[in-house]
């Protein structure tokens, strides 16, 4: 985890950043809207520079914004100065940190799921938020998916069996959709968006 958390930064460092438009992500202001999910205590993980967190913020969310990069942390707290509105952004990992803030009534991702190769590590991020939402709380995850044709580069692809497998004991899936990234690369690459909402009460074997 500390290599991603240094080649990430690096990234941010030189602006290699082909996910990173400057703007709100159309998919998460479309599944607001849709949802009519009301403003509430919200979680970012992998913030970046805090396009998404500005906006929920703007929308009258109080936002803690989390991304294990001190550079792009940097950059989303000047960008949210600069906005005139509060956000909590916070250096972390969200598999390794404990998070301050919470509980919350709506999470947001957008390519943190996608980036854990391990199974384990995908139930274990699925185990975190749960633990850190609100009963009925939601979940929004933007994934990469394996729909599209071969790329030799962009976000790691995972499967819809992949996010089944890490989340349905503890979340009802309200809706898994195929959409597409908003990205500065030719071909924006393809992704789910999945909608959870909490179970209140993990389901057992018997």
């Amino acid at each position: 985890m500390n290599r991603m958390r240094t080649d990430f930064d690096e990234r941010y460092r030189k602006g290699d950043l082909p996910w990173d438009t400057g703007r709100h992500d159309k998919n998460l202001e479309l599944v607001i809207r849709e949802e009519q999910i009301a403003p509430c205590p919200a979680l970012e993980l992998g913030a970046g520079t805090g396009s998404d967190a500005i906006w929920l913020a703007q929308q009258g969310f109080k936002v803690t914004a989390l991304d294990m990069s001190p550079t792009a942390i940097g950059i989303a707290r000047k960008k949210a100065a600069a906005a005139g509105v509060e956000v909590e952004f916070i250096v972390a990992d969200i598999l390794g940190d404990e998070i301050p803030s919470g509980p919350f009534g709506f999470v947001f991702d957008r390519g943190c799921f996608h980036t854990f190769d391990l199974p384990e590590e995908r139930s274990r991020l699925a185990e975190i938020v749960w633990r850190h939402l609100n009963p009925g709380g939601y979940w929004f995850s933007l994934i990469a998916s394996t729909d599209g044709p071969k790329r030799e580069s962009g976000p790691p692809r995972r499967s819809a069996l992949d996010i089944v497998s890490a989340v349905e004991s503890l979340f009802e899936i309200i809706s898994l959709k195929t959409t597409s990234f908003d990205s500065k690369l030719p071909e924006a690459p393809r992704s789910w968006a999945c909608l959870m909402r909490k179970r209140d009460k993990v389901p057992t074997d018997d």
